[in-house]
Protein backbone atom coordinates (compact mmCIF):
# COMPACT_ATOMS: atom_id res chain seq x y z
CA UNK A 1 0.00 0.00 0.00
CA UNK A 2 1.22 3.47 -1.14
CA UNK A 3 1.33 5.76 2.18
CA UNK A 4 2.01 9.60 1.87
CA UNK A 5 1.77 12.49 4.49
CA UNK A 6 -1.20 14.65 3.79
CA UNK A 7 -2.88 17.38 5.24
CA UNK A 8 -6.82 17.90 5.42
CA UNK A 9 -8.26 20.66 4.91
CA UNK A 10 -12.05 21.24 5.48
CA UNK A 11 -13.94 24.15 4.51
CA UNK A 12 -17.66 24.07 5.46
CA UNK A 13 -20.38 25.93 3.12
CA UNK A 14 -22.86 27.52 5.62
CA UNK A 15 -26.38 27.36 4.37
CA UNK A 16 -25.63 24.58 1.74
CA UNK A 17 -27.68 22.13 2.50
CA UNK A 18 -31.26 20.41 2.25
CA UNK A 19 -33.20 18.24 4.65
CA UNK A 20 -37.11 17.28 5.12
CA UNK A 21 -39.09 17.17 8.12
CA UNK A 22 -41.21 13.77 8.57
CA UNK A 23 -43.48 14.64 10.82
CA UNK A 24 -44.53 17.49 13.16
CA UNK A 25 -42.73 19.44 15.25
CA UNK A 26 -44.98 20.07 18.57
CA UNK A 27 -43.82 16.41 19.08
CA UNK A 28 -40.07 16.88 19.88
CA UNK A 29 -41.07 18.09 23.42
CA UNK A 30 -42.54 14.61 24.02
CA UNK A 31 -38.68 13.08 22.51
CA UNK A 32 -36.91 15.46 25.23
CA UNK A 33 -38.93 14.29 27.99
CA UNK A 34 -38.13 11.16 27.81
CA UNK A 35 -34.27 11.43 27.83
CA UNK A 36 -32.33 9.86 31.06
CA UNK A 37 -30.59 11.55 32.94
CA UNK A 38 -26.84 10.38 34.71
CA UNK A 39 -27.06 9.21 38.19
CA UNK A 40 -25.38 11.70 40.21
CA UNK A 41 -23.32 9.37 41.86
CA UNK A 42 -21.98 7.83 38.27
CA UNK A 43 -22.16 11.45 35.98
CA UNK A 44 -18.63 12.77 36.93
CA UNK A 45 -16.15 9.81 36.17
CA UNK A 46 -16.97 7.20 33.82
CA UNK A 47 -18.10 9.65 31.10
CA UNK A 48 -16.63 8.21 27.94
CA UNK A 49 -13.63 10.19 26.99
CA UNK A 50 -13.95 11.44 23.69
CA UNK A 51 -13.52 14.99 23.79
CA UNK A 52 -15.76 15.10 27.05
CA UNK A 53 -18.46 12.53 24.77
CA UNK A 54 -19.35 15.05 22.82
CA UNK A 55 -18.49 12.95 19.74
CA UNK A 56 -20.38 10.59 20.82
CA UNK A 57 -24.02 12.53 21.03
CA UNK A 58 -25.53 14.74 18.18
CA UNK A 59 -27.72 17.37 18.53
CA UNK A 60 -31.12 15.88 18.99
CA UNK A 61 -33.22 15.78 14.74
CA UNK A 62 -36.21 18.71 14.02
CA UNK A 63 -38.95 16.15 13.71
CA UNK A 64 -40.77 12.99 15.72
CA UNK A 65 -43.01 11.04 14.76
CA UNK A 66 -46.44 11.52 16.06
CA UNK A 67 -47.13 10.34 19.81
CA UNK A 68 -44.16 7.40 19.27
CA UNK A 69 -41.39 9.12 21.58
CA UNK A 70 -38.99 8.53 18.05
CA UNK A 71 -37.57 11.14 16.19
CA UNK A 72 -36.26 11.16 12.80
CA UNK A 73 -34.07 13.61 10.29
CA UNK A 74 -33.21 13.25 6.58
CA UNK A 75 -30.44 15.91 4.93
CA UNK A 76 -28.18 16.12 2.98
CA UNK A 77 -24.28 17.91 3.50
CA UNK A 78 -21.90 19.14 1.47
CA UNK A 79 -18.45 20.32 1.61
CA UNK A 80 -15.12 21.03 0.20
CA UNK A 81 -12.28 18.20 1.13
CA UNK A 82 -9.02 19.08 -0.05
CA UNK A 83 -5.45 17.03 0.21
CA UNK A 84 -2.29 19.06 0.14
CA UNK A 85 1.26 17.82 -0.76
CA UNK A 86 3.65 17.96 1.83
CA UNK A 87 7.86 18.08 1.21
CA UNK A 88 6.80 16.94 -2.92
CA UNK A 89 4.92 13.69 -2.01
CA UNK A 90 1.11 13.76 -2.74
CA UNK A 91 -0.39 15.67 -5.55
CA UNK A 92 -2.53 18.87 -4.81
CA UNK A 93 -6.34 17.14 -4.68
CA UNK A 94 -9.97 18.70 -4.66
CA UNK A 95 -13.05 17.02 -4.06
CA UNK A 96 -16.85 17.93 -3.33
CA UNK A 97 -18.32 15.81 -0.11
CA UNK A 98 -21.77 14.88 -0.58
CA UNK A 99 -23.28 13.42 2.16
CA UNK A 100 -26.89 12.19 2.33
CA UNK A 101 -27.68 10.98 5.88
CA UNK A 102 -30.60 9.62 7.64
CA UNK A 103 -30.97 9.67 11.57
CA UNK A 104 -33.55 7.95 14.27
CA UNK A 105 -33.49 8.77 17.68
CA UNK A 106 -35.81 7.05 20.66
CA UNK A 107 -34.02 8.93 23.64
CA UNK A 108 -32.38 6.63 26.18
CA UNK A 109 -32.71 3.36 24.19
CA UNK A 110 -31.37 3.94 20.45
CA UNK A 111 -29.53 6.85 18.07
CA UNK A 112 -29.03 5.49 14.56
CA UNK A 113 -26.84 7.80 12.33
CA UNK A 114 -26.42 6.51 8.74
CA UNK A 115 -24.44 8.31 5.85
CA UNK A 116 -22.30 7.89 2.94
CA UNK A 117 -19.59 10.18 2.02
CA UNK A 118 -19.63 10.35 -1.38
CA UNK A 119 -16.11 12.85 -2.46
CA UNK A 120 -16.84 13.75 -6.38
CA UNK A 121 -13.23 15.26 -8.08
CA UNK A 122 -13.29 18.19 -8.82
CA UNK A 123 -9.52 19.35 -9.59
CA UNK A 124 -5.73 17.49 -9.49
CA UNK A 125 -6.93 13.86 -11.48
CA UNK A 126 -4.30 11.63 -12.62
CA UNK A 127 -4.92 10.42 -15.82
CA UNK A 128 -8.10 8.27 -15.97
CA UNK A 129 -9.08 8.83 -12.12
CA UNK A 130 -12.82 8.29 -12.07
CA UNK A 131 -14.64 11.19 -10.56
CA UNK A 132 -15.84 9.37 -7.04
CA UNK A 133 -12.46 9.18 -5.38
CA UNK A 134 -11.83 5.44 -5.19
CA UNK A 135 -9.36 5.32 -2.30
CA UNK A 136 -12.81 5.96 0.33
CA UNK A 137 -14.40 2.84 -1.02
CA UNK A 138 -11.30 0.47 -1.62
CA UNK A 139 -11.89 -1.91 0.77
CA UNK A 140 -14.15 -3.98 3.39
CA UNK A 141 -13.23 -1.56 6.28
CA UNK A 142 -14.23 1.36 4.33
CA UNK A 143 -17.45 0.48 4.32
CA UNK A 144 -17.96 0.82 8.29
CA UNK A 145 -18.26 4.78 7.31
CA UNK A 146 -22.21 4.66 6.09
CA UNK A 147 -22.16 4.07 10.18
CA UNK A 148 -21.77 7.99 11.53
CA UNK A 149 -23.07 6.80 14.98
CA UNK A 150 -25.15 3.92 16.44
CA UNK A 151 -25.91 3.78 20.39
CA UNK A 152 -27.72 1.38 21.77
CA UNK A 153 -28.64 2.19 25.63
CA UNK A 154 -29.03 5.18 27.68
CA UNK A 155 -25.23 7.26 28.93
CA UNK A 156 -22.85 5.57 30.39
CA UNK A 157 -21.84 3.62 32.41
CA UNK A 158 -23.82 0.83 30.34
CA UNK A 159 -24.30 1.88 26.84
CA UNK A 160 -22.48 0.58 23.21
CA UNK A 161 -21.70 2.71 20.54
CA UNK A 162 -20.64 2.55 16.91
CA UNK A 163 -18.70 5.09 14.44
CA UNK A 164 -16.20 7.46 14.34
CA UNK A 165 -13.36 7.62 17.27
CA UNK A 166 -12.20 11.29 17.54
CA UNK A 167 -9.73 12.33 20.21
CA UNK A 168 -10.61 9.16 22.03
CA UNK A 169 -9.13 8.67 25.31
CA UNK A 170 -9.23 5.09 26.94
CA UNK A 171 -10.15 6.00 30.47
CA UNK A 172 -6.51 6.87 32.17
CA UNK A 173 -5.35 7.26 28.78
CA UNK A 174 -1.55 6.23 29.57
CA UNK A 175 -2.10 4.01 26.57
CA UNK A 176 -4.69 5.70 24.13
CA UNK A 177 -5.07 9.28 24.36
CA UNK A 178 -6.42 11.58 21.93
CA UNK A 179 -6.61 8.97 19.53
CA UNK A 180 -8.68 9.24 15.71
CA UNK A 181 -9.24 5.98 13.76
CA UNK A 182 -9.90 8.28 10.89
CA UNK A 183 -6.53 10.26 10.90
CA UNK A 184 -5.98 8.11 7.32
CA UNK A 185 -7.60 10.36 4.36
CA UNK A 186 -6.88 6.83 2.77
CA UNK A 187 -8.91 4.54 5.66
CA UNK A 188 -12.65 5.00 7.32
CA UNK A 189 -13.23 2.43 9.48
CA UNK A 190 -16.31 2.16 12.53
CA UNK A 191 -15.20 2.03 15.69
CA UNK A 192 -16.48 -0.15 18.53
CA UNK A 193 -17.16 1.42 22.40
CA UNK A 194 -18.78 -0.69 25.27
CA UNK A 195 -18.87 0.11 28.61
CA UNK A 196 -20.57 -1.58 31.66
CA UNK A 197 -20.08 -1.30 35.40
CA UNK A 198 -20.88 -4.02 37.82
CA UNK A 199 -20.09 -2.62 41.38
CA UNK A 200 -17.01 -2.83 42.58
CA UNK A 201 -15.80 -2.26 39.05
CA UNK A 202 -16.29 -0.42 36.03
CA UNK A 203 -15.15 -2.06 32.39
CA UNK A 204 -14.55 0.04 29.12
CA UNK A 205 -13.64 -1.82 25.84
CA UNK A 206 -13.28 -0.50 22.09
CA UNK A 207 -11.83 -1.85 18.62
CA UNK A 208 -11.09 1.20 16.38
CA UNK A 209 -12.31 -1.49 13.33
CA UNK A 210 -15.42 -3.27 13.67
CA UNK A 211 -14.68 -4.93 10.28
CA UNK A 212 -10.73 -5.63 9.93
CA UNK A 213 -8.43 -6.61 12.72
CA UNK A 214 -6.95 -3.37 14.03
CA UNK A 215 -6.54 -2.10 17.08
CA UNK A 216 -8.46 -3.30 20.11
CA UNK A 217 -8.20 -2.55 24.13
CA UNK A 218 -9.99 -2.53 27.54
CA UNK A 219 -9.57 -0.81 31.04
CA UNK A 220 -10.87 -2.64 34.25
CA UNK A 221 -11.20 0.41 36.76
CA UNK A 222 -11.54 -1.20 40.54
CA UNK A 223 -13.66 0.64 43.30
CA UNK A 224 -11.28 -0.16 46.47
CA UNK A 225 -13.05 2.27 48.22
CA UNK A 226 -16.17 -0.17 47.93
CA UNK A 227 -14.44 -2.95 48.73
CA UNK A 228 -12.95 -1.62 52.08
CA UNK A 229 -16.55 0.39 53.04
CA UNK A 230 -18.77 -1.07 50.99
CA UNK A 231 -21.13 0.84 48.43
CA UNK A 232 -20.72 4.75 48.50
CA UNK A 233 -22.83 7.74 47.50
CA UNK A 234 -19.84 8.78 44.88
CA UNK A 235 -18.44 5.89 43.90
CA UNK A 236 -14.60 5.29 41.95
CA UNK A 237 -12.60 8.14 44.69
CA UNK A 238 -10.09 5.68 45.19
CA UNK A 239 -9.66 3.47 42.25
CA UNK A 240 -7.43 0.79 40.88
CA UNK A 241 -7.05 0.14 36.89
CA UNK A 242 -5.63 -2.11 34.92
CA UNK A 243 -5.16 -1.72 31.01
CA UNK A 244 -4.01 -3.48 27.44
CA UNK A 245 -3.92 -2.08 23.43
CA UNK A 246 -3.12 -4.38 21.30
CA UNK A 247 -3.05 -3.14 17.47
CA UNK A 248 -2.61 -6.51 14.88
CA UNK A 249 -1.67 -4.31 12.08
CA UNK A 250 -3.83 -6.10 9.09
CA UNK A 251 -6.68 -3.47 7.79
CA UNK A 252 -5.87 0.14 6.25
CA UNK A 253 -3.10 -1.35 5.03
CA UNK A 254 -0.41 -3.71 6.66
CA UNK A 255 1.68 -2.86 9.84
CA UNK A 256 3.95 -4.18 12.24
CA UNK A 257 2.08 -5.52 15.61
CA UNK A 258 2.24 -3.60 18.88
CA UNK A 259 0.65 -4.67 22.60
CA UNK A 260 0.86 -2.41 25.29
CA UNK A 261 -0.15 -2.61 28.99
CA UNK A 262 -0.54 0.21 31.98
CA UNK A 263 -1.71 -0.26 35.53
CA UNK A 264 -2.74 3.05 37.33
CA UNK A 265 -3.68 4.27 40.82
CA UNK A 266 -6.24 7.18 41.20
CA UNK A 267 -7.13 9.26 44.21
CA UNK A 268 -9.75 11.89 44.73
CA UNK A 269 -8.17 14.53 47.19
CA UNK A 270 -10.67 16.89 47.01
CA UNK A 271 -14.37 16.84 46.31
CA UNK A 272 -16.54 19.93 46.38
CA UNK A 273 -20.03 19.25 44.51
CA UNK A 274 -23.37 21.02 44.15
CA UNK A 275 -26.64 20.79 41.63
CA UNK A 276 -24.91 22.03 38.64
CA UNK A 277 -21.15 20.40 38.67
CA UNK A 278 -18.72 21.10 41.34
CA UNK A 279 -14.71 21.18 41.43
CA UNK A 280 -12.59 18.08 41.99
CA UNK A 281 -8.78 17.60 42.64
CA UNK A 282 -6.90 13.99 41.49
CA UNK A 283 -3.81 12.44 42.07
CA UNK A 284 -2.77 9.20 39.97
CA UNK A 285 0.32 7.19 39.05
CA UNK A 286 1.23 3.90 36.87
CA UNK A 287 4.01 2.20 35.17
CA UNK A 288 3.33 0.26 31.85
CA UNK A 289 5.49 -1.82 29.40
CA UNK A 290 5.42 -3.29 26.36
CA UNK A 291 4.90 -7.17 27.34
CA UNK A 292 7.00 -9.73 26.02
CA UNK A 293 10.11 -7.23 25.73
CA UNK A 294 12.05 -6.78 28.52
CA UNK A 295 13.47 -3.61 29.44
CA UNK A 296 10.39 -1.48 27.58
CA UNK A 297 8.86 0.00 30.31
CA UNK A 298 7.69 3.59 31.76
CA UNK A 299 6.20 5.60 35.03
CA UNK A 300 4.08 8.64 35.37
CA UNK A 301 2.52 10.43 38.51
CA UNK A 302 0.50 13.69 38.32
CA UNK A 303 -2.44 15.75 39.04
CA UNK A 304 -5.58 16.51 37.49
CA UNK A 305 -8.30 18.84 38.18
CA UNK A 306 -12.06 19.27 37.14
CA UNK A 307 -14.51 21.97 37.00
CA UNK A 308 -17.96 21.91 36.14
CA UNK A 309 -20.72 24.50 36.30
CA UNK A 310 -24.02 25.23 34.23
CA UNK A 311 -22.20 26.71 31.36
CA UNK A 312 -18.71 25.64 31.96
CA UNK A 313 -16.48 22.59 31.90
CA UNK A 314 -13.09 22.24 32.58
CA UNK A 315 -10.40 19.50 32.59
CA UNK A 316 -7.07 19.24 33.02
CA UNK A 317 -3.92 17.47 33.75
CA UNK A 318 -0.14 17.69 34.37
CA UNK A 319 2.13 14.75 34.35
CA UNK A 320 5.84 13.83 34.63
CA UNK A 321 6.55 10.83 33.06
CA UNK A 322 9.49 8.26 32.29
CA UNK A 323 10.32 6.30 29.27
CA UNK A 324 13.16 3.43 28.82
CA UNK A 325 13.49 0.63 26.90
CA UNK A 326 11.31 2.25 24.02
CA UNK A 327 8.09 2.68 25.29
CA UNK A 328 6.25 5.80 25.95
CA UNK A 329 3.06 6.25 27.03
CA UNK A 330 0.17 7.32 25.26
CA UNK A 331 1.67 5.64 21.80
CA UNK A 332 -1.81 5.05 20.26
CA UNK A 333 -2.17 8.93 19.79
CA UNK A 334 -3.75 11.77 17.40
CA UNK A 335 -1.00 11.00 14.77
CA UNK A 336 -0.74 6.58 14.77
CA UNK A 337 -2.90 6.08 11.93
CA UNK A 338 0.02 7.70 9.64
CA UNK A 339 3.09 6.92 12.59
CA UNK A 340 2.15 3.10 12.19
CA UNK A 341 3.21 3.26 9.05
CA UNK A 342 6.07 6.27 9.18
CA UNK A 343 6.77 8.23 12.59
CA UNK A 344 7.02 12.02 12.31
CA UNK A 345 10.97 12.91 11.67
CA UNK A 346 14.18 11.86 10.18
CA UNK A 347 13.56 8.41 11.00
CA UNK A 348 11.21 6.67 8.07
CA UNK A 349 10.51 3.79 9.86
CA UNK A 350 6.58 2.54 11.53
CA UNK A 351 6.43 3.08 14.70
CA UNK A 352 6.12 0.12 16.36
CA UNK A 353 10.20 -0.42 14.70
CA UNK A 354 11.02 3.59 15.49
CA UNK A 355 13.74 4.44 18.27
CA UNK A 356 12.75 6.26 21.22
CA UNK A 357 15.55 7.49 23.74
CA UNK A 358 15.70 7.08 27.13
CA UNK A 359 14.47 9.92 29.46
CA UNK A 360 11.58 12.04 31.21
CA UNK A 361 8.92 14.47 29.69
CA UNK A 362 6.36 16.38 31.03
CA UNK A 363 2.73 16.18 29.71
CA UNK A 364 -0.62 18.37 29.60
CA UNK A 365 -3.69 19.01 28.59
CA UNK A 366 -6.81 21.07 28.36
CA UNK A 367 -10.12 20.87 27.84
CA UNK A 368 -12.86 23.52 27.94
CA UNK A 369 -16.40 23.98 27.06
CA UNK A 370 -18.24 26.99 26.66
CA UNK A 371 -21.85 27.37 26.16
CA UNK A 372 -23.78 30.62 26.74
CA UNK A 373 -27.06 28.69 26.88
CA UNK A 374 -26.09 26.06 29.18
CA UNK A 375 -24.45 23.02 28.65
CA UNK A 376 -27.31 20.60 28.55
CA UNK A 377 -27.16 19.58 25.36
CA UNK A 378 -23.89 17.73 23.75
CA UNK A 379 -22.74 18.93 20.62
CA UNK A 380 -23.91 22.42 21.30
CA UNK A 381 -20.77 24.35 22.72
CA UNK A 382 -20.03 28.21 22.05
CA UNK A 383 -16.65 27.77 22.21
CA UNK A 384 -14.59 24.14 22.78
CA UNK A 385 -10.96 23.73 23.34
CA UNK A 386 -9.18 20.60 23.32
CA UNK A 387 -4.94 20.74 23.39
CA UNK A 388 -2.50 18.59 24.50
CA UNK A 389 1.70 18.56 24.72
CA UNK A 390 4.54 17.01 26.08
CA UNK A 391 8.06 18.09 26.46
CA UNK A 392 10.90 15.64 26.36
CA UNK A 393 14.72 16.71 28.17
CA UNK A 394 16.16 15.46 25.15
CA UNK A 395 14.66 18.03 22.91
CA UNK A 396 11.26 17.03 21.63
CA UNK A 397 7.91 18.92 21.65
CA UNK A 398 4.36 17.08 20.56
CA UNK A 399 1.79 19.81 20.57
CA UNK A 400 -1.87 18.76 18.88
CA UNK A 401 -5.04 20.79 19.57
CA UNK A 402 -8.49 21.49 18.28
CA UNK A 403 -10.70 24.76 18.98
CA UNK A 404 -14.13 25.45 17.64
CA UNK A 405 -16.45 28.30 18.03
CA UNK A 406 -20.10 28.28 16.87
CA UNK A 407 -21.26 31.83 16.02
CA UNK A 408 -24.74 33.22 14.86
CA UNK A 409 -27.59 31.00 16.16
CA UNK A 410 -25.35 27.92 16.16
CA UNK A 411 -25.98 27.96 11.87
CA UNK A 412 -21.96 28.35 11.71
CA UNK A 413 -19.47 26.84 13.41
CA UNK A 414 -15.50 27.53 12.52
CA UNK A 415 -12.74 24.98 13.81
CA UNK A 416 -8.82 24.94 13.26
CA UNK A 417 -6.91 21.96 14.33
CA UNK A 418 -3.20 20.33 13.82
Amino acid sequence: MFMRWAVVLLLVLPGVGWAEEIAYEDDLAKVEDDTVLLEPEVDELLEPSMDEGDALVEEEPASSSSGSGWANRLSLETTTWMLLPRRGAGRDEGFLQVVPRLELVKPGMLHLDLGAPVRLRMWGAEEGASLVRKEDWDELSDWGQVVQALTIGGDAPNFVWLGALESYTLLSGHLVRRYNNRGNPDYHPAGALVTGMLRPFYVEAFASDVLGARLMGAEVALDIQHILFGRQPYPMKYMLSLSAAHDWGKAGGTSEPMTLAHLDGTAVLVSRRNKEGGFELQANAGWGGRPGEGGAWGAVAGLGAEYMSSTVDMRARLEGRLQRGGFRQGAFGPDYELARFQVAGPDAVPQADAPFPDGYSAHGEVILNWDGEGLGRLGQRHFRLTMGAEVFNWGRVDVDGRMEVQAFHRNLTVGVGG
